[in-house]
């Protein structure tokens, strides 16, 4: 009897590759498995050799046992790392990742370029932040310009990954929304950005529609165990995935709880927020996908449980304490260079009431930008329960603390590895 065909999807993400073999007949996960990163850096910086997503990669899909049955695969990635490569295709330097805020700078300086924010989120969709690729390559050229000038490819996790799989420098629209350098609104890459930022339109892949496949097995797939004849699709950002993944309609509000806390909604029209808070992305099913995002979420909170030497489900009501959790910066709210604080503490304030603030100053931020989804003109529904999902979102404490700060209902999806889902589903 045949073994049956296979699809992979992959999630390279922050701190890992997670691989998903699905049967694409019943949409059952027949095996999975991962592998983990290295993200080196202090002091703002955050970076991963390309590299070790490679390596990650064929570490998992050795783990499954079951490469060589795969008929299909597609990348979901961490958005706006910034990966160069010289003309062969080999990185110049490790890539900076979406949580480096070296480039704060930069993004004042591209808004300043821009017109200001109001302007830069009617042309790109978002607002520059230190996380938005087109700052990352500002700050390259800054600091290192003998190397930029060195840089024949420009690609994002995924594209870095889906190239190396295919041998097709693409990308998809959802992904290529988050770099600052195309336009959701005008669907295309936007030419007077990369003269400003001093980008040559050629280093960049061609972007591929939603259904789009990027081709067939490269070499180099081959020699991960995977068959000749495999289709590659055009892969995606990680939001963009899950939200594939969620199959949610327009305007239900969802909060995925990872290294990074974001809130987002499908939408049918693109969004501008000049405010800044909401970035106006594409999303991978030719719809856009609103989106805010905190750099603090579960990682931050289990810092601060080990400082504490707490369990992190052990908090405590009461006391007076708050806590912003800013231990990495922040995006949202839009401060690069902030650091954790803790205020209001008495002589009877305990170690589990500090806890508890924790988790209410990383959650207020997404809650409050629920609430500004719905003013970005993302149609969302004021009636609608808020779909719960990443790492954190299995937890007593986070599903408590954002149920009581939102005042909305929780749907909290059975499956957890919704990116690599979504991918899976692309």
């Amino acid at each position: 009897m045949p073994v049956p065909r296979l699809v992979a999807g992959i999630d390279c993400s922050t701190q890992s590759t997670k691989v998903v073999l699905v049967d694409p007949e019943s949409g059952t996960v027949v095996v999975s498995a991962h592998a983990p990163h290295v993200v080196t850096g202090d002091d703002g910086a955050r970076e991963t050799d390309p590299e070790i997503w490679w390596q990650a990669l064929r570490g998992a899909l050795a783990t499954t046992g079951r490469a060589g049955d795969v008929a299909a695969i597609s990348v979901a990635g961490q958005q706006h790392g910034l990966v160069v490569l010289d003309a062969a295709g080999t990185p110049l330097r490790p890539a900076t990742l979406w949580n480096d805020t070296r480039s704060a700078p930069d993004a004042v300086r591209l808004t300043e370029l821009l017109g200001g924010a109001d302007a830069a989120a009617s042309r790109i969709g978002s607002v520059p932040v230190a996380s938005i690729t087109a700052t990352s390559w500002l700050w390259l050229r800054r600091v290192e310009p003998e190397l930029a000038a060195r840089v024949a490819h420009v690609r994002l996790p995924h594209d870095f990954m889906t190239e190396r799989l295919s041998g097709a420098g693409v990308t998809d629209r959802g992904d290529a929304s988050g770099t600052g350098w195309w336009s959701p609104a005008q669907e295309r890459y936007d030419d007077g950005v990369l003269e400003l930022i001093g980008l040559d339109r050629a280093a960049l892949p061609r972007v591929l529609g939603p259904r789009e496949a990027a081709g067939t097995a490269a070499t180099a797939a081959i020699e991960l165990g995977l068959p000749a004849d495999l289709l590659v699709a055009c892969g995606t950002g990680d939001n963009m995935g899950a939200a594939l993944g969620l199959g949610v309609a327009p305007g239900v509000p969802v909060v995925s709880l990872g290294t990074s806390g974001t809130a987002f909604a499908v939408s049918t029209t693109p969004a501008a927020d000049g405010s800044g808070v909401v970035a106006g992305f594409a999303d991978a099913s030719g719809r856009y996908l609103p989106l805010a995002c905190t750099l603090n979420c579960t990682l931050a909170i289990d810092r601060i449980a080990a400082w504490l030497g707490l369990d992190r489900e052990a908090v405590e009501d009461g006391g007076e304490v708050v806590v912003l959790p800013f231990l990495d910066g922040e995006r949202t709210p839009n401060r690069p260079l902030a650091s954790g604080t803790i205020t209001g503490l008495r002589h009877a304030t305990t170690p589990g009431q500090i806890l508890r603030a924790a988790y209410e100053g990383a959650a207020c931020s997404l809650v409050d930008a629920v609430d500004e989804l719905h003013g970005a003109g993302s149609g969302l529904d004021d009636d609608a329960p808020i779909v719960l999902v990443g790492g954190g979102s299995r937890g007593r404490v986070w599903q408590d603390t954002i149920r009581r700060l939102s005042g909305r209902a929780l749907l909290v999806p059975a499956h957890d590895e919704l990116v690599a889902l979504g991918a899976a589903a692309q």
